[in-house]
């Protein structure tokens, strides 16, 4: 039995066996952020809210009292504070990210050049569907998916995600599920623990979703929640929607037309099933009717641009969502084709929607408003806390919310000197720019450096679980 199956009961704090040893936090840290009542103040940034009612401000500060943001202001006085010195800094709110294959870590760029499902092709034959999904994910140990789930969500914090909703296809047995909360816990961000199905006879999907929400996520007072998966691909998509329902909980799936997925959204879109629960991933080639009603009903649309356009799902229906109201999200889907990176998502989003825009202007016909940087800044940050129903704890510097805030060296090559902040962070800016990150006043990241686990360590783990993957998949490792 692996380490942490037997950890369903244990609080998180008793959770952190697996993140390997601790390292010290520098001698330059204040000491104590994060911990109840002690104030911690941001000085002298280039502070970004994506709060309008707070404002922007060229340079200014941000006062936490333990996890919550308590004030933004041009200059705070706070002499009992310890003092972040955020001087060539961005500070703003940490990324979310809304959809996210984590359990896809230990397989990383495996299907760069990969299409969604099989269309024939030579060049094809390694497509995601039959590589990822039937020969893969089947085959993941509860440690195999512990592994991937915390070294992804680590690698998502040294890029400045502080809130992502994991989507792991691999609850094969209550372990599984176990193991990915456990590994969504100890890299210490606020996490969504999407409830998906699983293979195999031990697979308890989707009935045991009474069990994991009353033993995981009872409270709300903390950093992790809870979505239910409800495929509409599966046989028992209904089954899935009403527990969801029951419980009180989102319902995300993935809409894509490239799977035939068409008809059935349909009939669901005309019943008047949608609602504001749910979250619908990718929204290619669905109807203008089934459109109408997403919108109608308030539901939520998540993006992953470059995804979708590198892997067949069709093409990426942000101006179509524009154009009904609807403010998507972005997400970063699958590491084993595309980084898990905002930047990226922000990038493509952004170069999408005004090629396309720019393309009619350029043969004379009405065109769109052009996205501008701090929209697509918008999609990455609040956007995505509304879609996970998380926008009263995070997404903005308000006061009152948590602190989930990243720090961005603007003082770096790639991006000095500072002339614009949105677009310094969605044209200059990527992992390397991301100097600090506190999740609910926690300071995860300090000057470059991500603390509290021995990455070293993590990363053998992780390649031994690879290693095991590939070999019982009957897959040669080939670096070229």
């Amino acid at each position: 039995m692996c380490r942490f199956c037997n950890n369903r009961m244990h609080a998180p704090a008793e959770l952190g066996s697996g993140s390997g040893k601790i390292i010290v936090a520098p001698a330059s840290m204040p000491v104590g952020v994060g911990d109840p009542d002690r104030l911690t103040l941001i000085r002298g940034g280039a502070v970004l809210s994506m709060d309008s009612g707070v404002g922007n401000f060229s340079k200014g500060d941000v006062l936490i009292r333990g996890s919550r943001i308590v004030e933004v202001a041009a200059s705070i006085t706070a002499p009992e504070a310890a003092v972040v010195d955020a001087s060539g800094m961005v500070v703003m709110p940490g990324f979310v990210d809304t959809h996210h294959h984590q359990f896809e870590t230990a397989l990383r760029s495996l299907l760069a050049d990969a299409i969604l499902i099989n269309d024939g092709r030579p060049e094809s034959a390694a497509n995601y569907y039959e590589w990822m999904l039937q020969k893969f994910s089947v085959l993941y140990r509860p440690q195999d998916v512990y592994i991937s789930e915390l070294f992804g969500g680590l690698s998502q914090i040294d890029a400045g995600v502080t809130t992502v909703m994991d989507v792991s296809q691999i609850h094969h047995s209550p372990e599984h599920s176990d193991a990915a909360i456990t590994a969504l816990r100890d890299a210490g961000r606020r996490g969504v623990f999407g409830y998906f199905e699983g293979w195999g006879d031990a697979a308890k999907y989707p009935g045991d979703a009474r069990r994991i929400k009353a033993e995981h996520f009872a409270s709300d007072d903390q950093l992790l929640t809870m979505v239910m998966g409800g495929e509409i691909y599966l046989p028992f998509h209904e089954e899935a929607w009403a527990l969801g329902r029951e419980l009180g909980i989102p319902v995300a799936l993935h809409v894509v037309g490239t799977f035939g997925m068409q008809a059935v959204f349909d009939q669901l879109a005309e019943a008047g099933r949608f609602g504001p629960d749910n979250i619908f991933i990718h929204m290619t080639g669905m109807s203008d009717m089934a459109w109408k009603r997403v919108a109608d009903a308030g539901s939520h649309i998540s993006l992953s641009v470059p995804i979708e356009m590198q892997m067949r799902h069709g093409n990426p229906p942000l101006q179509q969502a524009l154009d009904l109201g609807l403010q998507p999200s972005l997400s970063t889907d699958v590491e084993c084709t595309m980084t898990a990176d905002m930047f990226t998502q922000m990038r493509s989003a952004i170069t999408l929607q005004r090629m396309l825009a720019n393309d009619k202007a350029l043969r004379g016909e009405e065109y769109p408003k052009l996205l501008s940087a701090i929209d697509v800044i918008r999609f990455a940050t609040i956007e995505g806390a509304r879609g996970l129903k998380l926008d009263h704890k995070t997404g903005t510097l308000t006061p009152g919310k948590e602190a989930d805030i990243i720090l961005l060296d603007a003082n770096a090559i790639n991006v000095a000197p500072l002339n614009h902040v949105p677009g310094a962070v969605v044209t200059l800016m990527e992992r390397s720019n991301v100097s600090t990150v506190f999740c609910a006043g926690k300071i995860r990241k300090w000057h470059g450096t991500l603390l509290g686990h021995d990455i070293a360590r993590l990363r053998s783990e992780l390649e031994a679980s690879r290693d095991f993957l590939l070999d019982a998949a009957g897959i040669r490792p080939d670096l070229f």
